[in-house]
């Protein structure tokens, strides 16, 4: 029994002697490829939560659209999302990073595959292997799969706006020119190291201006050259319409609060130091709380105003909670980001009806959540960070504004001069599922 004792107290000093010895040496440095390993991990797993987002879009719209129309917005969110990513990839990521590997044609050695990809995908794809070490901050396949995400949730921005009144094809074809041209032209004035980030000094840290207020000029302009719903507006009052699930549509928002923690706390870029761990772990509690701020706000708000809370409004709260914190969601307080998500609850509160005032009818309050709280939380950078200033915050919103209004505008008119963007009123009474469906989602109720 001695003898075991014995044998226990040596062999545990040993395993320590390597701990002790460690602990008087100086920190060891993390090695280059772990790093990597990281950095690329935080993509590939931040990649996927916003990839989840696009399930929360889809049940947030077709629990607000009504049940004659949820066919057709699940098909536009599955078809948008597709596209997305196959036109980021064949034109958007290289105008959106025109200094990068994956021009097309970039690779010397020529040959379709290697013209089409660039050399950078090949690497990721174990073409040129080789050559991987080049790349010390993170894996190219996992950037441009975090990168196409957010191309991605710009268009879903815009499929919820317009429902219940668009066609599917023209609403598709815009899908195509907002995620392979609009979105990464002025994405790249940003992230790409344009002259908004190097002349204004621009900060927006995971895109409330470069991704929602993009989706929602865009979804504003279609919204205005499409017109209101039948039957929206009548003798100067608004029709409320009610959605067909409110349970699916608040599935949606916990699904969108879900991937935004991908969506803001991949924005960080790094996870190779304990630094940057710490600073996700920041984010994620941001922009968790700023959520709540939104939801609370609007249900408080909606209780003083109308005298009973309104889901809609709460749901829309929390994304507008959301949306506000993502331009800046790592130097705010837990109390300045709740409040910063709270400003943002009482905008979609007050911005809603304002809308349907201008007879804009935007069916699931997209206009509201991504624009206005867009707009807010790039201003609301200036509370936190010092390094943001007035003019280098508000002149890249106007700017990229501007230049999202007037494409979407000629895109939509052109469309809409060709080929037509809304249906016959006869198919918006019956219902898009049947009429450019074909296929109803609740037959059992709609067909009696």
């Amino acid at each position: 029994m001695m003898k075991i004792t014995k044998t226990l107290m040596v062999g545990t000093a040993l395993m320590l002697l390597p701990t002790l010895a460690m602990a008087q040496d100086a920190p060891m440095a993390v090695p280059t490829n772990t790093v990597w390993i990281l950095n690329s991990l935080l993509f590939l797993i931040g990649g996927f939560l916003v990839f989840w987002m696009a399930a929360g879009f889809a049940m947030l719209e077709g629990g607000l659209v009504r049940s004659k129309n949820v066919t057709m917005q699940m098909t536009k969110n599955v078809a948008l999302f597709s596209l997305a990513s196959i036109f980021y990839y064949l034109i958007g990521y290289n105008l959106m990073y025109p200094l990068g590997d994956w021009m097309i044609g970039s690779d010397e050695t020529g040959g379709y595959l290697s013209a089409l990809w660039g050399p950078g995908v090949l690497e990721a794809v174990g073409v040129g292997a080789d050559a991987v070490d080049d790349y010390s901050y993170a894996s190219t396949g996992s950037d441009f799969f975090f990168q196409l995400m957010f191309c991605a949730a710009t268009a879903s921005i815009v499929s919820g706006a317009l429902a219940e009144r668009i066609k599917l094809w023209p609403f598709l074809i815009f899908t195509v020119i907002l995620t392979s041209i609009i979105y990464p032209i002025q994405a790249s004035w940003k992230w790409g190291g344009g002259f908004l980030d190097s002349q204004y000094g621009f900060l927006d840290f995971a895109g409330s201006t470069v991704v929602h207020s993009v989706g929602g000029w865009a979804a504003l302009v279609g919204a205005i050259i499409l017109g209101p719903r039948i039957g929206k507006y009548k003798d100067g009052k608004t029709v409320p319409i009610m959605g067909s699930n409110l349970q699916m549509a608040t599935l949606g928002t916990f699904i969108l609060w879900l991937g935004w923690f991908g969506f803001n706390g991949g924005s960080q870029l790094a996870m190779g130091s304990i630094g940057d761990v710490a600073d996700v772990s920041r984010i994620f509690a941001n922009t968790n709380t700023a959520a709540a701020g939104g939801a609370i706000a609007a249900l408080i708000l909606t209780q003083i105003m109308y005298k009973k809370p309104d889901l809609t409004m709460v749901l829309n709260g929390a994304l507008a909670g959301l949306v506000s914190i993502t331009a800046e969601p790592l130097t705010p307080s837990l109390g300045a980001a709740t409040l910063i998500g709270a400003v943002g609850g009482v905008i979609v509160v007050f911005a809603v009806p304002f809308l349907d005032k201008l007879k804009i009818d935007d069916v699931v309050g997209a206009i509201p959540v991504h624009l206005f709280a867009g707009i807010w939380g790039t201003m609301a950078v200036l509370l936190t960070n010092s390094d943001a200033t007035f003019m280098g915050q508000l002149l890249p919103i106007i700017i990229v504004g501007v230049f999202v209004v007037i494409t979407s505008a000629v895109v939509w008119i052109i469309l809409k001069s060709t080929m037509g963007i809304r249906v016959s009123e006869e198919a918006e009474v019956a219902g898009l599922d049947g009429a450019e469906m074909g296929m109803e989602a609740y037959p059992e109720f709609t067909r009696g």
